[in-house]
């Protein structure tokens, strides 16, 4: 797997920039984290703690530089936390990867995830020269859906029983972005 660079310039649009984690977002992480919906959606631990958010952020770079995953804050342009983004389950040989994210409560409903799914998406399109990009919501999570939407995202369909989440297999909807979609 090759490692996957880091965007450069930093991916940013008028209202949210990317940026890889540093040590000094343990606390903002921590405390969005405490939220049930983060973890009722994504593989986020219940009962979150400083050590799961040290241990998070301290592994980013072995698994970028690994090919394995890109993981990135989503922040304002004062630094505030709003949420998390990323690119895994990457398919090399077939172009193909998945994003993901997850937004701080006090931050949703305001397009930040929207706008972070754009930029990371089209980057990877063009930088990584991936010709899928694929995002998994839950059936139960609607407002996901809507996002991958608004992201221009194309539903695509329902995956039964795909993944494990939380001891648990549960189906997904499935969504792609293509290049010829941007």
């Amino acid at each position: 797997m090759p490692s996957i660079p880091l965007p450069d310039p930093a991916l940013a649009d008028a209202e949210v920039r990317l940026r890889p984690w540093a040590l000094g977002d343990v606390p903002a992480v921590t405390a969005a984290c405490q939220d049930p919906e983060i973890s009722r959606w994504t593989v986020v631990p219940d009962e979150y703690t400083d050590q799961h958010a040290t241990e998070f952020i301290a592994t980013r770079e072995a698994d970028r530089l690994a090919g394995r995953e890109l993981a990135l804050a989503i922040v304002d342009h004062d630094d505030a936390l709003l949420g998390a983004i990323g690119m895994s389950n990457f398919d090399w040989h077939d172009h193909r990867g998945e994003i993901g994210y997850w937004m701080a409560r006090e931050t949703r409903g305001r397009g930040f995830g929207t706008r972070g799914v754009r930029l990371l998406s089209r980057w990877a399109i063009d930088a990584l020269a991936l010709e899928r990009v694929e995002l998994l919501a839950n059936p139960a999570n609607e407002a996901s859906q809507r996002l991958a939407e608004r992201a221009g995202f194309t539903r695509e369909g329902l995956l039964r029983r795909y993944r494990t989440r939380h001891g648990v297999r549960e189906d997904l909807v499935m969504f792609s972005l293509l290049p010829e979609d941007l």
